[in-house]
């Protein structure tokens, strides 16, 4: 039997997949709460739009018809919000918005307010706690909160590189064998726990391959994008203005898209919500074989010669005659 057949038949026994067990055991166990942070604030940032519309200040459209107050008229209204303020600077209203932002200053406190362009209604400053929170959820995601010089972004490529590594050693895994591969693609709920949790993980890691891949390779793409740019060149050829796309781009575009769940439709993001929680459970039932194969195991083992030494020594102890 040569060593296709036998990883037709008995892939355990072939050495590729012993070392990528070992590559998606120690992976996944190193790289675990990272995966989990990533699932959670991802999904959360689906909504991403939305959380920050509704946490800053939302102004009226801008109609073209109706004439806004005159930037004198705004100052004056900011100077009567804020007495003993001097005005820095009034904005233009925003492109869509009749908002105008207006800058002041107090006692060496700079201070920045959004006007409601036709009343002249304060409207709240621009970045209140809520919208600074979802700001530092984007940053913890995108950059690990190290946004000034790129090092986070590059720490994201590289736990994306690992993430991808873990998705094609999992892939692996996954192949049980001619007779019993059908098995890889369903669990049972009214399975026992150890079952389920092993299938669950197993179907779930096959179904949903693709979009792990994707996220894990988009994730690289971010944080590394030379690379990609340089394949789609060679391939495609180059491009003259940046009027022009070519397949690669739209692929990189939409591939960008799937990970971040662009969709017009909230009913598409919900799904993308769930979708983004996936690995936080690949995780959890992973580390459950884990604890369950390894740790206690190795816990029992541990303790039985402790156990064994207590029972000698109750047997040596003298009794006692009444």
């Amino acid at each position: 039997m040569n060593v296709w057949q036998e990883w037709l038949r008995k892939p355990r026994t072939v050495l590729l997949r012993k070392v990528a067990f070992q590559l998606h055991l120690w992976i996944g166990l190193a790289t675990g709460l990272y995966v989990l942070m990533l699932s959670v604030t991802g999904s959360a940032l689906v909504f991403r739009r939305e959380m920050d519309r509704a946490a800053r200040p939302q102004g009226p459209p801008l109609e073209q018809s109706r004439p806004v107050l005159p930037k004198e008229e705004l100052a004056r209204r900011a100077l009567r919000a804020y007495p003993g303020s001097t005005v820095e600077r009034v904005g233009d209203p925003q492109r869509r918005m009749a908002l105008v932002r207006v800058a002041l200053s107090r006692d060496g406190r700079q201070i920045e307010r959004d006007f409601n362009a036709y009343t002249g209604e304060d409207l709240g400053p621009p970045w209140p706690w809520q919208a600074e929170a979802v700001l530092k959820l984007a940053e913890l995601h995108d950059d690990l909160l190290l946004v000034d010089d790129r090092r986070g972004r590059s720490w994201n490529g590289i736990g994306s590189i690992l993430v991808t590594v873990l998705c094609l050693t999992g892939l692996v895994l996954w192949w049980r064998g001619l007779k019993v591969w059908p098995r890889g693609l369903t669990f049972t709920w009214r399975a026992a726990w150890p079952r389920f949790n092993f299938d669950a993980h197993s179907a779930l890691g096959f179904w949903f391959f693709t979009i792990l891949m994707i996220w894990a390779v988009t994730g690289i793409y971010m944080a590394f994008p030379d690379p990609f740019t340089r394949a789609v060149d060679w391939y495609w050829g180059p491009i003259d203005t940046f009027e022009q796309e070519r397949t690669g781009d739209v692929l990189i575009r939409w591939a960008v898209r799937l990970h971040f769940g662009r969709w017009r439709s909230h009913t598409l993001k919900a799904v993308w919500v769930v979708l983004g929680l996936l690995p936080a459970v690949m995780l959890v039932t992973g580390a459950a074989m884990w604890w369950r194969r390894v740790v206690v195991p190795r816990r029992r083992a541990a303790e039985a010669p402790r156990a064994a030494d207590r029972v000698m020594a109750l047997g040596r102890e003298p009794q006692q005659v009444e």
